[in-house]
């Protein structure tokens, strides 16, 4: 009789792919994983059918972990400039916070393992964000731009935001807000 699976080795499975594909890239061994998470191999193929399944449950998660911090306290009385600020100021104090989630969600967004499906389940799970950057440029410049443009723009600011406020801590607040007023200008 196969024994039930617990929510605590899943998770400690999870945390520790994280860590792994951090530091080694997408090519890291299952095994490594599996004995960073303190479990044989077998055990992690009791969570997780193949390693893409794992990768693919990870992005799933790690998009919706950072929608959450995105979104979570959004102050929806505020008028929309404040409301994308605030989006993207917590977007970037996640990433700032957890520099090896940040790391491992850029590795998976690039991986052919990530499944269409996962990529469609990850949208959903940032829908908020898309609803408030659609409200953001619907009188800009940007507005009859595809909306993947757009995301891949911000990302793209995002990334180089993040990276200066890692960089230089001292300044992570005036980084963070430059690189706000930029996407502003670009978008609204």
């Amino acid at each position: 009789m196969a024994r039930p699976r617990s929510d605590d080795k899943r998770s400690a499975i999870m945390a520790a792919a994280i860590r792994v594909i951090a530091a080694q890239g997408l090519g890291a061994a299952t095994a490594t994983i599996a004995q960073e998470a303190g479990v044989s191999n077998g055990s992690l193929f009791t969570y997780f059918e193949t390693k893409a399944d794992l990768l693919n449950r990870l992005y799933v998660a790690l998009k919706a972990e950072m929608a959450a911090a995105a979104l979570d306290g959004l102050p929806t009385e505020s008028d929309i400039r404040t409301q994308a600020f605030y989006m993207w100021s917590h977007w970037l104090r996640w990433a700032t916070a957890y520099p090896e989630k940040r790391r491992t969600l850029v590795h998976l967004y690039v991986s052919d393992d990530i499944t269409p499906e996962s990529h469609q389940a990850a949208s959903q799970t940032m829908a908020g964000v898309a609803k408030l950057l659609e409200r953001s440029r619907a009188q800009g410049p940007m507005r009859d731009v595809p909306p993947a443009f757009v995301v891949a723009l911000m990302n793209a600011l995002a990334d180089a935001t993040t990276d200066f406020m890692i960089r230089e801590p001292a300044n992570a607040e005036q980084h963070c807000r430059a690189g706000f007023d930029a996407f502003w200008r670009m978008i609204a």
